[in-house]
């Protein structure tokens, strides 16, 4: 049982559009139906239109057993019946004309893939990405490795491995490395990316012939995209010494269109759990919930819990990297993983029950560590928080990720309890830069002196109150003789008095000069 916003939202990612009826969204879906050949009165609160010959049939027919929605699959642009625009003016007409809801399909998504993603979130939408769907994965990679006689991996887009047959039948140092790593290694990835291997796979819905290669340990390989509609969704690669040919090569395509199925089931059921996770971690973030029990409802025990504040990019790409830490951050049962995280902007916030930053750090270098080699991760940690004090501890985590990324390349991801005084500073240095800071004064008067002077009275100044008056040390400080210090001292109170004797003028000073950029210190 699914409402229909929720099923709008997760087929989007499948190029499935809604249109009419907006206020069906909060409807539930509990039965899909698919019309019968011979009879097409078949009962359904979701109709999928498999055999319409044209939108509005699909659209009386779902009128005509009361149905909610359906699912059309218009025909591909260039067709005779018109071009996109026309299909969804027709389709939002229709839909309003019928009382019925209109989920136009991506053409290139077969009924098939369409139907397990449906069938999957409506009938059993308590499954998740690590529930049936990768179970079942791994029996499909060991039958498909009886059939064709060889060792399977079935990989994802970005060469992670899901699932893997038992058979070592061809097996090799090199399947063994991957299957270890959860990961194809990069010596590998790269030999495939010279060869134009992945070149090919998004190409073609063909097997690849990869030869074997000693020196990388490798014997030969037979690899075919798992496509859903246009996207490809990973690969099966099979060991082998020749290229497969006749029943066996067959197998392997028609196991790769097997396994697009179950990819989709797995998706959708996993992205509808980052759905309900995301919502309840926003309404966190944003101090809009009754604390207490979002956290029950995450699974989450009640003590303190510290905001992370992710930020993952390429040089390449600003985008696809964060949608692949999401991802990962997400992936697995929720009781199974230690925090709850959430895409807010070009943020991935998480989250995490731990009392010491090293903690979270161990949990950011875990998120870093499955990801590409080109990623660069950025992050920063809020303090230890109530449930109900997550929303500063949101904005905590932001400023320690402003600071992680000013940082230099190799920084620990700073956290707040342990950062607040750089927090401070860059807080102060960042409204003394938006003119905040008073123009007139001790200390503005002895900059411009030194602007125009080329003295160095500020640095003066900041060595004296950071060593409480002490003559000496503040000397020490800039290597100059204590009498250097009291002669610019007494020159400095000519320019502009100081009142060094006043506590209240020395915090003042002492604060206006840690809000700007260090000065040199001569």
């Amino acid at each position: 049982m699914i409402t229909l916003d929720r099923l709008v939202n997760v087929l989007g990612g499948y190029g499935v559009r809604l249109y009419g009826r907006p206020e069906a969204r909060s409807a539930w879906l509990r039965s899909v139906a698919i019309p019968d050949s011979t009879d097409h009165h078949v009962a359904g609160d979701l109709l999928l239109a498999v055999g319409a010959s044209s939108l509005a049939e699909a659209v009386r027919w779902a009128a005509a057993d009361k149905a909610t929605a359906v699912l059309v699959r218009p025909p591909r642009t260039g067709d005779e019946s018109g071009s996109d625009a026309d299909v969804e003016r027709e389709a939002a007409a229709i839909a309003d004309q019928y009382g019925v809801a209109v989920l136009l399909a991506d053409p290139a998504v077969s009924w098939s893939q369409l139907a397990g993603v449906v069938y999957g979130l409506v009938l059993e939408s308590r499954e998740t990405a690590s529930g049936r769907g990768p179970t079942d994965l791994f029996a499909l990679a060991d039958n498909l490795a009886d059939v064709i006689g060889g060792a399977v991996t079935i990989e994802d887009r970005h060469s992670q491995v899901l699932a893997y047959s038992r058979s070592q039948q061809a097996g090799d140092p090199a399947r063994l490395e991957t299957i270890l790593g959860r990961r194809v290694p990069e010596r590998l990835r790269e030999l495939f990316r010279r060869q134009e291997v992945f070149t090919r796979l998004a190409a073609t819905n063909e097997p690849v012939f990869v030869p074997a290669d000693a020196g990388h340990g490798l014997t030969g390989r037979m690899a075919v995209a798992v496509r859903a509609g246009r996207e490809l969704l990973g690969s099966v690669w099979v060991s082998c010494a020749d290229p497969l040919t006749g029943a066996r090569r067959r197998a392997l395509v028609d196991g790769a269109r097997t396994v697009a199925l179950h990819l989709l089931r797995s998706r959708a059921s996993a992205d509808l759990e980052r759905q309900v996770e995301s919502d309840l971690v926003i309404r966190l973030l944003e101090g809009s919930a009754d604390a207490a029990t979002v956290i029950s409802r995450l699974g989450l025990a009640p003590r303190a819990i510290r905001v992370i504040a992710v930020r993952a990019y390429t040089p390449e790409d600003r985008h696809a990297a964060l949608l692949l830490a999401l991802e990962q951050a997400t992936t697995g049962f929720g009781w199974s993983r230690p925090g709850r995280s959430a895409l807010l902007g070009d943020t991935l916030y998480t989250i995490l029950p731990a009392e010491r930053a090293e903690v979270a750090r161990q949990w950011i270098a875990g998120l870093r560590s499955e990801l590409p080699a080109q990623v660069r991760v950025m992050a920063g940690i809020g303090a230890p928080a109530e449930a109900a004090d997550l929303a500063a501890g949101r904005q905590e985590a932001d400023e320690c990720l402003a600071l992680h990324e000013s940082a230099e390349s190799g920084a620990v991801p700073p956290a707040y309890d342990e950062s607040w005084d750089d927090i401070l500073l860059r807080r102060l240095r960042a409204a003394a830069r938006t003119g905040r800071a008073p123009a007139r004064g001790p200390v503005s008067a002895l900059l411009r002196h030194d602007t125009r002077h080329g003295t160095c009275f500020v640095a003066t100044l900041r060595a004296w109150l950071e060593s409480q008056g002490d003559l000496t040390l503040a000397a020490e400080r800039l290597g100059v003789h204590p009498n250097t210090v009291r002669n610019r001292l007494r020159k400095m109170d000519e320019l502009s008095p100081l009142d060094l004797y006043d506590a209240r003028r020395r915090l003042a000073m002492t604060i206006m000069l840690a809000a700007l950029e260090d000065e040199p210190r001569r």
